[in-house]
C-alpha cells in the first residue's frame, strides 16, 4: 500500500473510489478531464477484471481454480503477470507474484475493508510465496499455467501497472498532460507543467494536505510510489501483520522502514523498487545506491535516509 500523496497545483482533478483504494486523475487542460476519466474507469475496470483475487470471475482466480491447468488469459493478464515476473527478477525475488496463499495464511482473504472490520484477529498459517519461477506465459497461444496450489497476487505491482497504461492512454485520447495517482502510485505522461508536478510526499497517511509533514518534490515524467508498513495493518492471532510480506517467511515483512518513496522512469519501476526496499529492510540503501534509484527512506522513529538523486530532505515538516 503506498503512502499519502498530495497533488500541490492541479488545473482540474477528479477523483473516485477503485480497486479498493482511491483513483484520481489530473489534467492540465480542465477540458479534457471528462475523457480522461472515461480513459481511467476504463483501464480500471480492465485491471480489476484480470487481476483481483477477490472477484470469483476474474482471471486471477480461474487460474487458482486451473489445478495446473493451463488457461486461455487476456493479453492484459498476461503483461501484468509478465510485470510481475520480472519484478521478481530485478529483485531478486524480494517482490514475488506469487504470494496469494501467503496473504490469505496472513489474513487478507478479502476486501480489505472486511479484514479490517472483523471482530476477532485472524487465525494466521505461514505460506511461504510458491515462487515465480513456475509462471508460464504463453503470449503465443495467449494463455497462463500456474502449479496447482499457487495463488497469484499482484498487489505489489498490478496497481503500479494499471497507473502507467491509464496515464499513457489518457494523454494520447486528449492530448493533454496526465497525471494519474491510485492510492499514491502516481504516473505521468505528457509535457508537465514548468518545474514538474508538485506533489507533497508525505509519511503520515493519516494527515491532511493542509497539516501533513513531509517534501514538495517535482515530478515531470516516469512515476513516483511509496510502499508503507503503516496503512494496511490488520489484528491477527501473532499480532498485528501490515501487507507487505516477505516472500521467504511467508509473514510481514520486518519494519525497519515506516515508508519507502522511490522515484523511477515508470510507476511499476518505482512500486518495484520501494516494496522491495520495504522486504531487504537494512539492506535496502545499500540496493538502491547500487542501481541508482533515486528514494527517500523513513524509519520509524522518522530518521530520513535519501539515496540517488533524491532532494536533500530538509527538517521534517513542510518543505519547500
Amino acid at each position: 500500500m503506498a503512502g499519502r500523496w498530495t497533488v500541490v497545483m492541479a488545473i482540474a482533478t477528479a477523483s473516485f473510489s477503485a480497486l479498493g483504494t482511491t483513483a484520481e486523475i489530473t489534467t492540465l487542460d480542465a477540458l479534457a478531464l471528462s475523457d480522461a476519466i472515461d480513459v481511467l474507469e476504463r483501464e480500471l475496470a480492465a485491471i480489476d477484471l484480470a487481476c483481483s483475487r477477490f472477484r470469483d470471475d476474474s482471471e486471477v482466480s480461474r487460474l487458482a481454480r486451473a489445478d495446473g491447468a493451463w488457461v486461455q488469459s487476456s493479453r492484459l493478464l498476461r503483461q501484468a503477470l509478465a510485470a510481475g515476473v520480472a519484478a521478481a527478477l530485478e529483485t531478486g525475488g524480494a517482490v514475488d507474484p506469487t504470494v496469494g496463499a501467503t496473504m490469505r495464511g496472513l489474513g487478507w482473504d478479502a476486501d480489505f475493508r472486511i479484514v479490517v472490520s472483523r471482530s476477532e484477529p485472524a487465525r494466521i498459517e505461514r505460506v511461504p510465496a510458491a515462487g515465480w519461477r513456475r509462471i508460464e506465459i504463453d503470449d503465443v497461444r495467449g494463455r497462463v499455467r500456474v502449479p496447482p496450489g499457487v495463488e497469484i497476487d499482484l498487489g505489489a505491482t498490478a496497481r503500479a501497472f494499471a497507473a502507467d497504461r491509464a496515464a499513457r492512454a489518457a494523454f494520447r485520447a486528449t492530448g493533454s498532460a496526465v497525471l494519474v495517482n491510485l492510492g499514491g502510485d502516481i504516473a505521468v505522461a505528457g509535457p508537465a507543467p514548468a518545474g514538474g508536478w508538485p506533489i507533497l510526499v508525505t509519511d503520515d497517511h493519516r494527515g491532511t494536505p493542509s497539516d501533513a509533514d513531509g517534501q514538495v518534490v517535482g515530478v515531470a515524467a516516469g512515476g513516483l510510489a511509496t510502499s508503507s508498513t503503516t496503512v494496511r495493518r490488520w489484528r491477527t492471532t501473532d499480532g498485528i501483520a501490515h501487507h507487505v510480506v516477505d516472500p521467504r517467511t511467508g509473514r510481514s515483512a520486518a519494519e525497519t522502514w515506516r515508508t519507502v518513496s522511490v522515484a523511477a522512469q515508470s510507476c511499476l519501476a518505482a512500486n518495484t523498487a520501494s516494496t522491495a526496499a520495504i522486504v531487504l529492510g537494512e539492506q535496502a540503501p545499500t540496493w538502491l545506491r547500487a542501481r541508482g534509484i533515486s528514494a527517500r527512506l523513513v524509519r520509524p522513529d522518522e530518521c530520513v535516509v535519501v539515496t540517488g538523486a533524491w532532494p536533500a530532505q530538509q527538517e521534517l515538516g513542510r518543505a519547500a
